[in-house]
C-alpha cells in the first residue's frame, strides 16, 4: 500500500494523523474485501483551494470537506491499482470537528473513510445509497476505535 502525501497548507501534519489516515485506509480496504495492492493520495487542502475545486469539478460553489476523485488503472511502477485522489480541507475538519463536539482525529477518520468509500464506488445520493454507506462508515469507525 502506498500512500502519497500533499501539505498544501501552512499547517503541520502530526504523525499521529497521517497513523489515522493509513490506519482508516487499510481498514476500509479490508473491510471491503480489497485484496489488490493499492496507491492512493491524499492532499491537504485550505477551505479557499477545497472551495475553487469543488467550483471547478462539480460546479457548487462553496466550501467543502472533502473530496474523492477515482482514478482506477495501474501504476506502470509499481503495479499498484491507483485508487484515486482525496482532497481534504484541514480548516473545514477542524470546523467540523468542533461544532459536532469531538476530536479532529475523529473528524479526519471519519472524512478518510467516506472518501475512500467513494473511491470504491459508494455514494449518498438517495436514502438507500446512504444508509448502505453510513452504516460501513460507522462499522469502520467502530474498527479503527475512533466511535464505540
Amino acid at each position: 500500500m502506498t500512500f502519497l502525501y500533499d501539505n498544501r497548507t501552512n499547517e503541520e501534519i502530526s504523525n499521529e494523523d497521517y497513523g489515522i489516515i493509513e490506519r482508516v485506509v487499510k481498514e476500509t480496504l479490508k473491510y471491503e474485501q480489497y485484496i489488490n495492492e493499492a496507491e492512493i493520495s491524499i492532499s491537504f487542502v485550505t477551505n479557499d483551494e477545497i472551495r475553487e475545486l469543488n467550483k471547478q469539478y462539480r460546479w457548487i460553489d462553496k466550501v467543502t470537506d472533502v473530496l474523492s476523485f477515482p482514478l482506477g488503472g495501474t501504476n506502470p511502477e509499481t503495479d499498484e491499482v491507483m485508487l484515486g485522489d482525496i482532497v481534504l480541507s484541514l480548516d473545514k475538519a477542524r470546523e467540523q470537528a468542533d461544532i459536532y463536539g469531538h476530536a479532529f482525529r475523529r473528524e479526519l477518520g471519519f472524512l478518510t473513510v467516506h472518501s475512500v468509500l467513494h473511491l470504491l464506488g459508494y455514494d449518498h445520493i438517495n436514502e438507500d445509497e446512504e444508509k448502505v454507506m453510513f452504516t460501513r462508515q460507522e462499522e469502520i469507525l467502530k474498527r479503527v476505535g475512533l466511535i464505540r
